[in-house]
């Protein structure tokens, strides 16, 4: 049983790493390559902005997915060795997930609305202006903590595939 927790746990956290890893400097990057502006011409900020979005959404999702799956493997591990989990741990997985859930729920519908109104032909320029600094801005914001938990979660996986001492 231990091994099987183990092995799930390093999945996960391999899946869940990887995932923010390749959306983060492979997928999200090409979106907005010269390749990508090529192919799409005149429409480029727009469907290139529009098919960021549609990946950003199922990015969180298995983002969210994978924090889940986390928590259950902690407290299996908490079931199967008779000890409570590390808070410092349980508090670390609870941030991660919990900036899994702010991202797909508030900052995403947020950047998706601000990219309509950047890009519909029938908003004022003024307003245009305002909603493409507004998602300089949260997009910024996205990025940092896209970053940050991209390092927690290679923290988080150094700690799933050390095992844990078993002299206690």
């Amino acid at each position: 049983m231990i091994g099987f927790l183990r092995c799930l746990g390093v999945l996960n956290v391999a899946v869940w790493f990887g995932s923010a890893f390749f959306f983060s400097f492979a997928a999200g990057p090409a979106i907005f390559s010269s390749d990508m502006k090529q192919l799409l011409g005149q429409s480029f900020p727009y469907y290139s902005g529009a098919i960021a979005q549609v990946i950003i959404s199922r990015y969180f999702t298995v983002q969210q997915i994978c924090g889940v799956i986390a928590l259950i493997h902690i407290f299996a591990e908490q079931l199967y060795f008779g000890r409570t989990p590390r808070k410092r741990w349980l508090g670390f997985l609870l941030t991660m997930l919990a900036l899994s859930l702010l991202g797909g729920f508030w900052l995403q519908p947020r950047l998706k609305e601000l990219h309509k109104l950047r890009h519909a032909p029938n908003t004022k320029p003024e307003i245009r202006e305002q909603a493409t600094e507004a998602f300089k801005l949260w997009h910024g914001i996205s990025q940092a903590v896209n970053l940050v938990i991209i390092g927690g979660l290679g923290v988080y996986a150094c700690r799933v595939a050390t095992p844990p001492n078993s002299n206690r």
